[in-house]
């Protein structure tokens, strides 16, 4: 099941624009706390860049939404970048653009240009996936059944996570969780009912697009 579009994992980008420097770091986050801890750590490395400009949204429907210009002119920088963001369905991120100032004046426009374009920059760097939920089986079954299994992998409904090698195999299967019935009708059936169920667990999957 589809939950939301975020950044796959961490990433920066510099855009340079009339001498003035934008430098994007982006992370993807689960919560509101854990994104001001990125902000936080980002003005501090870059503390003596001119601004530092965050952003930051989160909930499966964008539902918390912040931005800051900090101290560029009020809704020249930090809310475009999160109008941006928004508009790309993107959402359980953080953003801070960094600007060390080139003594060129850009304007307004100039600077929400500037602003949008580089956290782009960041989010393509970053990459994009979507979140799906997922389910994690974790079976116990004879060792001749090991072959089957992974020559039916092959078709993408489930991927082989874990294996351990003992007196029989225990092995997780990771599929989506629509997936997880038809999953565990086909090891009923392929192992005529032996196969043992030791865990159902629910967990999430990302998927880069």
């Amino acid at each position: 099941m589809f939950l939301y579009r975020t950044v796959y994992e961490s990433g920066e980008a510099e855009y340079v624009v009339e001498k003035s420097r934008f430098i994007t770091h982006i992370q993807p986050i689960l919560s509101y706390d854990e994104g001001l801890e990125f902000v936080s750590r980002i003005k501090q490395e870059y503390k003596d860049a001119t601004h530092n400009v965050p952003a930051i949204i989160l909930g499966p429907g964008q539902e918390m939404q912040w931005a800051s210009d900090d101290g560029e002119p009020s809704g020249t920088s930090g809310l475009p970048m999160l109008k941006m963001i928004a508009d790309e369905g993107i959402t359980n991120v953080a953003v801070v653009v960094t600007r060390y100032f080139g003594g060129i004046k850009l304007g307004t426009g100039g600077l929400a240009r500037a602003y949008t374009a580089a956290a782009k920059a960041g989010l393509q760097n970053a990459g994009i996936c979507e979140i799906y939920q997922s389910c994690d089986l974790t079976y116990s079954f004879d060792y001749s059944v090991l072959a089957k299994l992974q020559n039916l992998e092959k078709d993408g409904r489930f991927a082989i996570g874990d294996i351990q090698y003992t007196d029989v195999i225990v092995a997780t299967l990771n599929c989506l969780i629509e997936d997880a019935d038809s999953i565990k009708k086909m090891m009923n059936d392929l192992t005529s009912g032996k196969a043992i169920l030791k865990e159902d667990k629910k967990g999430l999957r990302r998927i880069s697009i």
